[in-house]
């Protein structure tokens, strides 16, 4: 196995005996220069694993050499070796991007730390998190197995989706196991809401919160207080995309970390109308039916979003100003930047942006980006990404610094689905995957949530004999002709519609400006 190579660069070289002792002791290999002319040298022929650099050396200084080795290896970590703790050096140093700063004379064990800090980091972390998984292993399972409240499967998802990003951050054999029991915890959340989720209707006691109550809830309180509040929803946005970018948003805001559960269908179409209304879907149907679009209809199904907010804040007697954007692209959301000192007059702005969904679909059509989002931590590599350098960002910051409430939530998640499920049924049915609407349904019951009475459900129907069935786990419908091909198409891309811990349980944030 190939040794790691440090290479220290310091004037007084006939102090480095003790530290070259030490170091081969610990099976590394240590190289010397006396000056930074001679490092630099050193780094065009060699390749080091780690730099040690004084600062006060004849000639070039060490923040001089820094500058001429990160122009050559600027892979390579330095740490900044001095006797002064002058401020001044301290930050021209870390501006410059070093890895360390340690203060003469160095400890041997401070330097044990700082090597394991920048060159064993991967590998401890990794060993730390099976260690740690193993031991909370057994304990979950048990916590899965007695969760009987939405509260607690609330609490359990957390709990997994900390360990699904742990052990995806470096390559750990406990993912598998926790996958598997991921597998688990849906099993048992799809037995929670078959018992469960008819209980939760308006007008039934101790239900979490769903997605009509969203804005009772926690947005009307909010505009009660005299807040102005920027309400942001982005499409599929789920609750392990939320704990990759909550430290971007915290660069701004401190956040109060809550969820709620999306109601069924676990789409747009409903989840989102549901809760810009403050009703069920079937409500929505009987008391506003020329802007409810049934299935069968071919125009959108999300184009009346803004009247049915505008009718909520009616029947809640509220007569804030409020204005309603959906960003679709980049220049949409740029154009949002310039309309910022008009929205920050306004009380409450409602922001839906369809990146994440937009993304989902084009995943399902493309090769490239199936490649770019192959599995939960790509996608959230991707979301991390879009979200640091979409317009959404900047737009975070000025909210910030007119001291304005932002509630950041999403109307439902997605999962990623492998396991296709026959479904025979009329041609006049539903496209979405994950849930079917209709009559004449034939399918598998035990693979299903299924409701004959619509309204048990707070969902419309199209006529007396219509039905809701709902995907579970990572299961999706496939009709039996061109099975294959269709298996093939749609297998391992990330759909919405069902019922799942990841569809079903999103973020719900509550943003303050610092």
């Amino acid at each position: 196995m190939k040794k790691t190579r440090f290479l220290w660069v310091d004037d007084e070289i006939e102090l480095m005996k003790p530290y070259r002792l030490f170091l081969e002791e610990k099976g590394y290999e240590l190289e010397s220069a006396n000056n930074g002319r001679d490092a630099v040298d050193l780094c065009r022929n060699e390749h080091f694993d780690m730099i040690f650099l004084d600062e006060h050396m004849p000639g070039i200084s060490g923040l001089e050499t820094l500058s001429q080795i990160a122009m050559i290896r600027p892979d390579i970590p330095v740490v900044m070796v001095t006797k002064s703790e002058d401020e001044g050096i301290m930050e021209k140093a870390i501006g410059r991007k070093i890895a360390d700063y340690l203060i003469k004379p160095v400890n041997p064990n401070q330097l044990l730390i700082t090597i394991k800090k920048h060159l064993d980091k991967n590998e401890i972390i990794r060993e730390a998190n099976i260690i740690n998984f193993r031991e909370e292993y057994l304990p979950l399972n048990n916590e899965i197995n007695r969760c009987q409240t939405a509260e607690e499967w609330a609490y359990v998802y957390k709990k997994l989706v900390h360990w699904e990003i742990e052990l995806s951050q470096t390559y750990s054999p406990m993912h598998e196991m926790l996958q598997s029991q991921m597998m688990e915890a849906n099993n048992e959340f799809v037995k929670f809401i078959r018992r469960n989720y008819e209980k939760w209707l308006p007008g039934k006691d101790e239900r979490p919160m769903l997605s009509f109550d969203v804005f009772p809830k926690v947005v009307f309180p909010l505009l009660d207080k005299g807040e102005k509040v920027f309400f942001i929803l982005i499409d599929n946005f789920r609750l392990d995309q939320w704990y990759v970018v909550k430290d971007i948003v915290s660069e701004w805001f401190s956040y109060i970390d809550n969820t709620f559960f999306s109601i069924l269908p676990t789409a747009t179409q409903y989840a989102r109308n549901a809760m810009m209304a403050g009703l069920t879907p079937k409500q929505i149907a009987d008391n506003y039916p020329e802007y409810w679009v049934d299935e069968t209809r071919a125009e959108s199904k999300n184009a009346n979003e803004e009247f049915l907010l505008r009718k909520q804040l009616e029947r809640h007697r509220r007569d804030e100003s409020f204005s309603y954007y959906k960003i679709n692209t980049a220049e949409e959301g740029e154009h949002l930047l310039r309309l910022f000192p008009e929205m920050a007059r306004k009380d409450l702005n409602v922001l839906v942006y369809n990146f994440l969904d937009m993304l989902s679909h084009a995943r399902s059509e493309s090769d490239v980006i199936r490649e770019l989002a192959s599995d939960e931590a790509a996608y959230r590599s991707l979301t991390q990404s879009w979200f640091l350098h979409s317009p959404l960002s900047p737009l975070l910051r000025k909210i910030s610094e007119n001291g304005c409430k932002a509630i950041l939530t999403t109307d439902h998640g997605t999962i990623r689905v492998k396991n296709p499920l026959k479904i025979v049924s009329d041609k006049d049915i539903n496209a979405n995957l994950r849930y079917k609407t209709g009559k004449n349904l034939t399918y598998d019951p035990a693979k299903v949530v299924e409701t004959p009475f619509p309204e048990k459900f707070g969902l419309p129907s199209a006529n007396l004999s219509s039905r809701y069935i709902f995907a579970t786990g990572n299961n999706f419908f496939v009709y039996p002709n061109n099975f294959n091909p269709y298996v093939s198409h749609y297998g391992n891309t990330f759909q919405h519609g069902g019922v799942s811990l990841e569809e079903m349980i999103v973020p719900l944030i509550t943003l303050s400006p610092k």
